[in-house]
């Protein structure tokens, strides 16, 4: 079964985004980029490969998940099919979405959805946002994988949305990052784990 993974930026303070859904905030060094998409090629949106030379085949992923607020902004800079169109794209909406090669809308029976998905041959799935999404699937989410920026938002997007719910994860690995940025991977309870190391 393919692993749904949790991989997104945060605030020391557990946000990603401010009170207006802006990151921004979070710094964007070159070297921590360089880093982060030496890791996954995959996860550099399609327009800035170039941009920041960035050639590598996919690693992990070749499914990203996102809901409609997360996909979005790409109709907004005129990429309808998303800018990430070198992986299946699932945007999890009730909108309709333009029809685009590698593009798949779903709007109902989610888990059911979401477990058939890991079911499928493939890589890994990448669950890049938004947090209430990643709420709603929160029972199906094997991995959580944090890039702590050195920033204070203070308010904002919390990373989890769900009062009351309980997890049982595990740290699997703690790695400091260029710019200041450590990457925390956590695993869900049900896998077994080699005791957290960490790199520096």
């Amino acid at each position: 079964m393919r692993d749904l993974v949790y991989y997104v930026a945060a605030s020391i303070d557990g946000f990603i985004a401010d009170t207006h859904g802006d990151v921004s905030a979070f710094p964007q060094d070159r070297a921590t980029l360089a880093a982060l998409f030496d890791r996954y090629p995959e996860t550099c949106p399609a327009h800035l490969r170039d941009v920041l030379g960035v050639i590598g085949a996919p690693r992990r992923f070749d499914t990203v998940l996102m809901g409609y607020r997360t996909y979005e902004p790409a109709l907004a800079v005129g990429l309808p099919g998303g800018v990430y169109p070198h992986l299946h794209q699932v945007i999890v909406t009730h909108r309709d979405v333009p029809a685009s090669p590698n593009l798949t809308a779903i709007s109902s029976d989610l888990p059911h959805r979401i477990t058939r998905l890991k079911d499928q041959p493939g890589r890994d799935i990448w669950l890049c946002g938004g947090a209430n999404l990643a709420a709603q699937l929160i029972d199906h989410i094997d991995e959580i994988q944090i890039k702590v920026n050195p920033v204070i938002l203070g308010a904002g997007t919390p990373l989890l949305p769900v009062p009351g719910a309980a997890r049982d994860l595990r740290l699997a690995t703690m790695e400091e990052l260029p710019g200041g940025v450590a990457l925390l991977t956590y695993r869900s309870g049900n896998h077994r784990e080699e005791p957290a190391r960490s790199a520096q």
